[in-house]
């Protein structure tokens, strides 16, 4: 999501407003909480958590696929824009649309079972709330010349920890090509 768009979403809603003024008045430790590994930059822990969040578009594919619902889920959609997270919720359905086509024409590797999607949208929910928490403690890296290769250090340190197949590597590069301003 452009930070444009972001500001825009924040300014038509008070909502987000409440939820920005809440996560400012955190303790600088809980805003600046990081993984016990080294990060290698800043911005780690946000591409991080986009990087888990693209990871939960399998399961929800194979419910999906299971269950014979539709990838595109529009009142979702609608909550996850309300939660900021537009570019990574066009990059997870990306990633859904692309396990359907491989399922549907390798229809022995489609999954037997699906997992609960309710636990896989809570598991996005909380997700959407740490990408939030950290969009607010890097704002200023965010907007600043030393972001772009803050952020292709932070995906290099997050792709071999989740190993990340080519496909969630190219979406979690478009999912957080909009971080900088």
């Amino acid at each position: 999501m452009s930070l444009l768009r972001l500001t825009t979403i924040v300014r038509r809603s008070s909502a987000l407003r409440a939820l920005l003024a809440a996560a400012l008045t955190l303790p600088a430790a809980a805003l600046l909480a990081t993984h016990a590994r080294a990060d290698t930059s800043a911005l780690t822990e946000l591409v991080d958590a986009a990087a888990q969040r693209l990871q939960i578009a399998e399961p929800v594919a194979a419910f999906k696929w299971n269950s014979h619902g539709a990838i595109e889920d529009p009142g979702r959609v609608q909550d996850e824009l309300a939660n900021l997270s537009a570019d990574a919720a066009g990059e997870h359905k990306a990633i859904e649309y692309s396990r359907f086509a491989d399922w549907k024409l390798h229809p022995s590797s489609a999954p037997a079972g699906s997992p609960d999607l309710s636990a896989s949208r809570s598991t996005i929910d909380g997700l959407n709330q740490t990408m939030l928490t950290q969009l607010v403690a890097r704002w200023d890296l965010l907007h600043s010349p030393a972001c772009v290769p803050q952020l292709d250090a932070a995906r290099t340190a997050v792709i071999r920890p989740h190993q990340l197949e080519s496909l969630y590597q190219h979406a979690l590069s478009l999912a957080t090509q909009s971080y900088c301003a």
